[in-house]
Formats: C-alpha cells, structure tokens, sequence
C-alpha cells in the first residue's frame, strides 16, 4: 500500500491517513490555527472535529486507544481566555467575516425595508423583510418555496436545516405586505421563492444564491445615504440577523422564546443579545413564603 498524504480529503474519508497522528501533532495544530490569525471560536470548532474523526480512526484500529484518550485532552479555550489570547496577538481573525456586526437602527431598518415598486424591487423588500423582521438565516431565505407562504393566516412555514428544525413564524405587517406585492406578479407555485436579478433589475428563472443574496445586500446597505455605512463596512445577512435578535431582546423578549424564534439549538446565542440588569435578581419571581422580619 502507498503512502497516504495528509490532505483535507484524505483525512475525511480515509482512516489510514490517521496513522501517526499523536495528541502533540493535534496540540500543535491548535496552537498553529492561533498564531495563522483565526477566532478562537473557529479554533474549538476545528479542534472538536479532529476530535470526531480521531474517534473514528480509534475505531477503525489505526490510531491506539491510550493515543485517543491524550487527543481527546487536548482542550479548546474558554470566553474568559478567548480574550487574553486575543489581547496577546496582532491577528483575531482571518477571512472576509467581520469581528463585529454593523449595528443598525430601527430606522435604518425600514430604509433597508423600503424599495421602488418593481420586480426587482419587491423581490428585495421581501428579501429584507425576512431577514430583518424574522432573523432567518441567509440559507434558509434562499431555501424558502413559494408554498411555504399562507397569506390568508398571515404564516410562514419552514425549515431550518442547521438545526434540523421546522418552525412556522406569523408575519410582521411589513412582511406580509411585501409578500402580498412579491406574489401578485409573476410567481408560481412550487417555485423557490426568490429569483435572482439582471442589472437591469429584470427577474430570471434562476433562483437567488446565497452568494448572490450577500452581494445584494451589501450593494443595498451602500446604496442608501440614510444607513450612514463607512465605504469600507459591507452589510451582510448576519447583521440583520443579528438587528433581529437585538431588537427583541431589547423589548423584552423572553430568552427562551428568542431561542425557538431564532432557531438556535441552545441559550447560549440569544443569551448574548440579553443585556445584563442592574440588579442581578430584578424579574425573578419565587413562590411566597414567610419572611424572616
């Protein structure tokens, strides 16, 4: 048998590309992934499927158990040293993903929400419509059939595959207009919801991409004078995500119900749009019992 490379494929799909990795070449790869400049999130998230993968070459008897159990100790790194590392590198962060989201306004919202009324720009109004009154991800948008739509119950019905997750959400007042104006011309039925663009603004058969959609909303947010955006910050569906979970949390949704709205497997996320009150225990309620006095 010829050597196996240790290629990313390789690694994936073939166990004997395992052979001869130690808990020192996976610690060293962490420490690597540091210094290249990446997020300590994307560092964990990395360290936790070489992780997976080691366990399976376990299984498959090329790497040795005791080997599996120095590999498995190889720690990721915590919020609290997230920051100190960070603090002691010139790099955070690699790649086009920005280390903070562009925080917008409620009235920059509704410019982002206001288009002319033509193909194109219904199909935007909409497209904004869900990304910024109900926080879906920019995968889910493009995924949305035409079907998923009850307009006479005012619902939408779909699915989010990162979660393996189907919800239905009742529709703002701006979404269920701009859904109205979108399905009025030329939409059918069992068709992907949104069609991608010409430059000419005319609508083609071809469904919108994600890649699409991010370029589009970027060109949007530096279209419009009224969000104030630098030249160098694009807009992405992150941030209006982001708005969404912001916005809610700060007229006083529940954690828990921003949780199932926003289709996230844990509190963990929607506890970071929840600011922290003045006094701690204000809003806990306890069953009534006799006080000590």
């Amino acid at each position: 048998m010829g050597v196996i490379g240790l290629s990313a494929a390789n690694l994936q799909h073939v166990p004997c590309a395992w052979q001869g990795i130690t808990w020192g070449i996976v610690e060293g790869f962490v420490k690597w992934l540091l210094q290249q400049g990446y997020a300590v999130g994307t560092v964990n998230n990395r360290l936790s499927a070489v992780k997976v993968y080691a366990k399976l070459a376990a299984k498959a008897g090329v790497i040795p158990a005791q080997e599996l159990q120095l590999i498995k100790s190889v720690n990721g790194y915590g919020r609290k040293e997230a920051k100190r590392i960070d603090k002691r590198r010139p790099v955070t962060r690699v790649g086009a993903k920005k280390e903070q989201p562009v925080r917008l306004t409620p009235e920059q919202a509704q410019e982002l929400k206001s288009h002319p009324d033509t193909l194109q720009g219904r199909r935007d109004a909409l497209l904004l419509c869900l990304l910024l009154d109900h926080g879906l991800r920019v995968g889910e948008v493009v995924g949305l059939l035409v079907e998923d739509f009850d307009l006479a119950r005012g619902e939408l019905h779909f699915y989010r595959p990162k979660v393996d997750m189907e919800q239905t959400h009742e529709l703002t007042g701006d979404t269920w207009r701009a859904a109205q104006a979108y399905f009025a011309h030329d939409v059918r039925a069992n068709d992907l919801l949104l069609r991608s663009s010409r430059k000419g603004g005319q609508l083609t058969k071809r469904p919108l991409s994600i890649r699409a959609a991010k370029k589009r909303i970027a060109y949007l947010g530096q279209k419009r004078p009224a969000i104030g955006l630098e030249d160098d910050t694009a807009l992405s569906p992150h941030d209006c995500r982001h708005y969404w979970a912001t916005d809610a949390a700060r007229n006083g949704t529940d954690p828990f119900r921003l949780q199932e709205a926003g289709g996230w497997s844990s509190l963990a996320m929607p506890r970071q749009y929840v600011e922290a009150a003045e006094v701690s225990n204000k809003g806990v309620k306890l069953s009534e019992r006799p006080g000590l006095l």
